[in-house]
């Protein structure tokens, strides 16, 4: 009975750690970002790699999730600001029903692309553990930072970094 105890305890203190590891997780990465190609809500298919020389902030985010729905203004408000300058949201929705992402939109609508991961094979291509989950790439094409989960004041971590890869 102790052991079992022990290998429970063991186990919720891994899985916890995993949460409170990933809700806080923010990071450099490197190499380059694997290339996709998804339809957009606008019909057109994007692919990654179109947008080489430019900043990309790739943004993994569900209808259902919360901190999602939250980060979801102020990433239009960096959009905004810098997508003069050479910078690019693409924001990848991960839900199987579109419809959600999409009624999601008409409450919070964002004037960057947005792009439907039904299948998930691009979000397993990049490891998505956490939502939302965010990278910035260079505009060589390489990730830069990564960022898990969301909490308000995230938005100004996500501006020192876009200026930074925008003066490289």
């Amino acid at each position: 009975m102790i052991s079992t105890r022990k290998t429970y305890t063991h186990v919720l203190i891994l899985i916890t750690g995993m949460f409170v590891s990933a809700s806080v997780f923010a990071g450099a990465v490197g190499g380059k970002a694997p290339d996709f190609t998804l339809k957009s809500k606008s019909g057109k298919n994007i692919k990654l790699s179109e947008h080489r020389g430019e900043v990309v902030m790739l943004n993994f985010w569900a209808s259902w999730c919360g901190p999602c729905r939250q980060e979801m203004p102020a990433l239009e408000l960096l959009y905004k600001k810098y997508k003069n300058l050479g910078f690019v949201i693409l924001g990848v929705n991960i839900d199987e029903d579109i419809s959600k992402a999409n009624k999601l939109l008409d409450i919070i609508p964002v004037s960057f692309p947005i792009l439907y991961d039904r299948t998930k094979k691009v979000s397993a291509l990049y490891n998505i553990s956490a939502m939302p989950t965010t990278y910035l790439i260079d505009r060589d094409g390489n990730l830069r930072f990564l960022y898990k989960a969301y909490k308000p004041g995230y938005e100004i971590k996500y501006a020192k970094k876009i200026k930074t890869l925008l003066r490289e």
